[in-house]
């Protein structure tokens, strides 16, 4: 019994056109199994490459990070993989810090916060007067660096 399946359903199964499994055999991330009919056809195995490089890509993952981890070394895809928690740590603070300015912004009182609100003013004051945005965001959260976290 043959349990691969076409270039096409395998395409349909993860949601992406015939072309983005083509793009990814030519970054040497999966190869079909073998062809049949000149047509690429996938098993198992290459399915759950498929579906972890379409799920890492969903989630922000770069491939060339995706990739590494299927293929590369321990310690070089663990480098790679620490590199990218230290990206999405800084733009997870990033976000907290957007969140608490918008919800100060909800909950004030004045009509248009951005011009009215005395904390808002102020915090505006600061950074004309030479408080760096990185300064005024490490004073919410002190993890705020602006860069990606240090390994």
């Amino acid at each position: 019994m043959d349990d691969t399946i076409p270039i096409g359903e395998a395409a349909r199964l993860l949601g992406v056109n015939a072309s983005a499994l083509r793009y990814y055999e030519e970054r040497a991330l999966v190869a079909p199994a073998r062809r049949h009919q000149g047509r690429r056809v996938y098993g198992r195995q290459e399915l759950r490459r498929l579906v972890f490089l379409r799920t890492m890509q969903r989630l922000g993952v770069p491939l060339d990070t995706a990739g590494a981890m299927l293929d590369a070394p321990g310690e070089q895809w663990r480098a790679a993989v620490r590199e990218r928690i230290g990206e999405l740590e800084a733009v997870i603070i990033r976000a907290r810090v957007a969140q608490e300015v918008l919800r100060h912004g909800l909950r004030c009182r004045e009509e248009h916060p951005a011009a009215e609100c005395e904390v808002a003013v102020a915090m505006l004051d600061r950074l004309i007067d030479g408080c760096t945005f990185e300064q005024l965001a490490a004073e919410h959260d002190p993890r705020w660096t602006g860069r990606p976290a240090e390994k």
